[in-house]
């Protein structure tokens, strides 16, 4: 592979496009919005940029991974891609609506790689018109520091498609986790959860959101506590991915807390929107 297309210029996409230019990738980053494609670059700029000014790259690396970028508005620029990578919103029908369009336009060899976080890649990759060449591929956020990339492969997902995604994620230095396409697959499967109780503690009055956070930081040795992690994920992520889990296991412990529907109804969706369960 030498070219990849990434759907969608949000925190996902612009950190699957800045991470694989840095690795030597052409990178087709493409939205349906021009502003939005402008956005998603200046994203990119101010993460290479940001390394830059930490030392952790040079001048000539960040030159050269931002020439490798090239963004764009049209689906057709993207026929060349050798895998698409797909990072748009959480939403069923968008995805399904932009495989049936890239579908015809990309040739039949090119992979269809989605970064959802709980839809069903087996549903998902049916409805390609390539389910053998269909597969997930989960990016955590962000996508630099993380080292997890879980693979799932679709019912249908060919051992040949499995093992040229696994390969490139090797080669953009993460480990690749093979995990089996349930609902929420392993970490939100797991994770979610932990921070939909975390938000029904803070409405019941247990405890102040630092004090929620402080106390997992400290008792369980977490990076970051469950709410400022809701934040940095966006609530409206959290949201889409318990209603998910809820729908599709029917356990009570993914019901959605109140305490998260009410904020993504107010628009407060974490970092992105500059207040969640903290202000930024």
């Amino acid at each position: 592979m030498k070219t990849l297309a990434v759907l969608g210029t949000g925190t996902m996409g612009a950190g699957i496009a800045q991470l694989a230019a840095q690795n030597g990738y052409e990178v087709l980053f493409w939205n349906r919005r021009e502003t939005s494609v402008e956005k998603g670059l200046g994203a990119v700029t101010k993460g290479l940029d940001r390394m830059l000014s930490r030392e952790k790259i040079s001048q000539a690396d960040r030159d050269a991974a931002l020439g490798r970028i090239q963004g764009s508005s049209a689906l057709d620029d993207l026929k060349r891609s050798d895998i698409v990578i797909e990072a748009v919103s959480e939403d069923r029908e968008t995805k399904l609506e932009l495989y049936s369009r890239l579908h015809e336009i990309c040739t039949e060899d090119v992979i269809f790689a989605t970064n959802t976080s709980s839809l069903s890649i087996t549903d998902l990759g049916r409805d390609t018109g390539r389910a053998e060449k269909f597969i997930g591929m989960h990016f955590f956020n962000p996508v630099g520091a993380m080292k997890l990339v879980e693979i799932v492969r679709g019912l249908e997902t060919s051992d040949a498609t499995a093992q040229a995604v696994t390969d490139l994620a090797e080669q953009l230095h993460k480990v690749a986790v093979p995990v089996r396409d349930m609902p929420g697959f392993v970490v939100n499967r797991v994770i979610m959860p932990m921070i939909n109780e975390a938000a029904y503690a803070l409405m019941q009055g247990v405890a102040e959101p630092e004090a929620i956070d402080e106390c997992m930081k400290l008792g369980c040795n977490h990076p970051m506590g469950p709410l400022a992690l809701a934040d940095l994920v966006g609530l409206d992520v959290v949201a889409a991915i318990l209603d998910t889990l809820y729908r599709e296991l029917g356990h009570p412990h993914y019901k959605l807390c109140p305490l998260i529907r009410k904020r993504v109804e107010a628009g407060w969706l974490g970092t992105k929107t500059g207040r969640g369960f903290y202000s930024y």
